[in-house]
This record gives structure tokens, sequence and C-alpha cells, in this order.
């Protein structure tokens, strides 16, 4: 098994290892940016850690198998941070506009879809 697909494998481990949590369901605004709706599912694996010391975040897309799809590297130079979010049964376009997403204002993001 080469490393790139151990990453996978493990990410797919951590993810069915802990409950996720949506706090912000589709369709519903930003607690802090009221112009922002959330276009999917979003919220975090419980009893986990990310750089903000909260649960590492997860977008959930409509694809019926909940399978690691890929993730969203970024970073924000205003806040001088940085952030993995999980895409988990998200299609190509889900993935796409989410990493519109995160491509805005101060932030700055990449997608790593798997099997790239």
């Amino acid at each position: 098994m080469n490393k790139n697909n151990n990453f996978w494998l493990r990410l797919e481990q951590l993810v069915a290892s802990c409950n996720l949590k949506i706090d912000r369901p589709k369709g519903t605004p930003h607690p802090r940016y009221s112009f922002f709706v959330y276009p999917l599912d979003y919220g975090n694996l419980e009893n986990t850690s990310s750089g903000d010391e909260d649960g590492i975040d997860v977008w959930l897309g409509s694809l019926s198998e909940r399978k690691v799809t890929g993730i969203i590297c970024c970073i924000d130079s205003e806040k001088k941070d940085s952030e993995i979010k999980i895409l988990l049964g998200c299609t190509s376009q889900e993935a796409q506009d989410i990493l519109s997403i995160h491509n805005t204002g101060s932030q700055s993001a990449i997608l790593l879809k798997r099997g790239d």
C-alpha cells in the first residue's frame, strides 16, 4: 500500500470512529455573517481537535455513501490560521463549490480529491 492510500485509509478510520455533529444545516445562515448561507450540511467530528481547538470540520455532501471524497486545506491570512475540512460524500461539483467558498476574502484554499 502506498503512502497516499494509507492517508485516505487512516482518514476513513478517523471519520468512522467519531460521531459527526452537524451544527450548521444546509440552508442556514452563518451565525456571524448572515449573508452567507450554508450550501451543504457543515459540522465537525466530535472528540477531535484542529487548529482552532474545535473538532475537525466536515462538509457533508449529497452522495448516499458517506465516504471521504477529499479535503480542503485552507489558510486565513487575516486570522493567521490554517485548517483542513473533510469532504464527506461530496460530488465533484459540491467539492468545487466548497473550494470557492474557502477562496474568498483573506482565505486561500486548495482541494485534494481522493484519487489525486
